[in-house]
Order: structure tokens, then sequence, then C-alpha cells
């Protein structure tokens, strides 16, 4: 493990949301990395990039996100969110480097009706969420003093995500349509960023066994895309961009997707507050933060 001076924190993911906020609030004590350098598929790259980094904790923020696309590319998926993170967390235990592997609410079929605590069963309803629950698995056999964070919903004024496409299509339409009946808790993903920080932060204090383990950690409050969409508009007309006449709320049946959302997969986020000390922001809050950012890096 590396010495004191020399501690830094290994993220993989490459351009993604989380990679991303993580290298802009961890500075210089964030390495991050991504394909073709280190690729999930490609076991030979992993242990090159952890030989060369010399980490002394590793952030996965990597994995298959394109929900609808896995359903016919179950190979690619299956790699880059099983086989792959085992074989990383492998790797880490041998080294004896902390892991913090993130995870996804897909691994909850959505029908509880109340927010999932981590000891919930998971009965993912799709090949992404199948392949998530299975890597969550695996990291934890091959690495059992791995942490795994579930989140959902990740936004930020960074990258492709839903904030953005929604301020993007209300710049350009007077109409929209979105899905107004799944729920979940949306989560900035610079807030996420700061938690596993956080995180890094205790763990590399010192090591404790009741660190290890799966944990919740999503954006405080609960909405619907609707909402969340609404929300986005309502901050975009600051910058003053109108509103478009109507955003209309439609049901899950009426924008048909190969892979099945869940319709409620909020997530009871305590046990992180109880063990860390940590406790994620309002969603609401970090909706703002991300389109000011959107509107301050937006081209003239």
């Amino acid at each position: 493990m590396s010495t004191a001076t020399e501690k830094r924190i290994l993220v993989t993911g490459g351009q993604g949301q989380l990679a991303t906020s993580l290298k802009m609030l961890g500075g210089d004590r964030v390495v991050v990395v991504g394909r073709p350098e280190f690729d999930l598929a490609q076991p030979e790259t992993l242990a090159a990039t952890l030989k060369r980094v010399n980490p002394s904790l590793v952030v996965n923020a990597a994995a298959w996100t394109a929900v609808d696309l896995a359903e016919s590319e179950i190979e690619g998926a299956t790699a880059a969110n099983e086989t792959g993170p085992a074989e990383l967390a492998r790797l880490c235990a041998a080294r004896d480097v902390p892991l913090v592997h993130v995870s996804t609410d897909y691994v909850y079929a959505g029908d509880k009706g109340a927010p999932y605590v981590e000891t919930d069963p998971v009965t993912p309803q799709t090949v992404y969420g199948r392949t998530k629950a299975a890597g969550e698995q695996a990291v934890l056999k091959a690495h059992p003093r791995s942490i795994v964070l579930r989140t959902s919903w990740v936004y930020s004024g960074h990258c492709k995500n839903f904030v953005r496409t929604m301020v993007n299509a209300g710049a350009k339409n007077t109409h929209l349509k979105v899905v107004g009946d799944q729920y979940g808790n949306p989560t900035s993903a610079d807030d996420l960023a700061k938690a596993i920080l956080s995180i890094a932060d205790q763990v590399e204090a010192g090591w404790q066994d009741r660190f290890a383990g799966i944990y919740h950690a999503s954006g405080t409050g609960e909405t619907s895309w609707h909402g969340l969409a609404v929300a986005a508009l309502e901050e975009a007309s600051r910058h003053g961009q109108s509103m478009p006449v109507e955003v209309a709320a439609i049901r899950t049946q009426d924008w048909p997707t190969p892979a099945k959302r869940p319709q409620d997969s909020r997530l009871d986020c305590s046990k992180l507050e109880r063990v860390f000390g940590i406790r994620l922001p309002e969603w609401r809050d970090g909706v703002a933060r991300a389109v000011d950012e959107h509107f301050a890096t937006k081209p003239a």
C-alpha cells in the first residue's frame, strides 16, 4: 500500500459523471482511468493499472449503464458489471487495497411500496439490474472488505444525463412528455463524489471491519422523473430560459422501453449516516447546482 505521503485514489470510469466529479473535487489525489488503458473486459489492463498507480484506495465507478442496450448485449454488460469488477476486487484484495464499488437501485424490482433497506431481497428485472446485482456479490466474495454503494438517478452539470437532457429539450420544445409514475431519489454526482471522498478519508485514517458491506447512497428526498424534469426546467428559468407551455406527466406504459424500469426504487440511506456520518443533500439543491454548472459551461 502507498505511504501516507503518496496516497492516491484510483477511480475507474473514464469520462463518466461520477469519475469526473471525483476528479474535480478530489484534485491531485485522484487518478482517473478509463478505456482502453483500463477496461473491465480486458483483465490484463486491470493488473497493469494497479501496479502503475499503486493506489491506497480504489473506486470502481465504471459500469455498463446503457440499460436498454444491455437487454441485447448481455455479454458486454456481464463483463463490465460482474466478471470485470470481480477480477478488480480480487486484485485489490491481493494488494490489501480497500475497494469502493458503485452499484444501482435497479437491483430492486420497485414493488416494495416503501424505501428499500440494504437487507431487502434483490429482485432485478433487467439484464442491467441482474448483472449489477451479481457484480455486488462477486465483489464481496472476492474482497470481503469491500464497500458497495447503491445509488440512483445520478445527474450532474457535466456529461450526458437526464437533467441536462431535459434542460436542452425545454429550450427547443414547447411541449414535453415525461414519465410520472416512477419514483426514486435523484442523486447529484458531485454530492455522491463528496460522500465517497469522505468515506475514503475515514477508511484511510484507520480501517474498521464495520465499514465493509452494502450501503445506499442517494440524494435526500424523493420525486418522479416528471418531478425531476420540472425542477430542472424551473432552475433553467432562473437563467432566462422560458418554461415549456406544457410538461405532461405520462404513464410508464405510454413510454415503452426494452428494459423494465423499477416503479418505486426509493432507497433508505440511514445506514450510511449511521456508520459514516454521511447524509447526502436534498436532491433539489443538487439540481440547482447542476443547472448552474450547465449554463456556466454552455457554449455562447
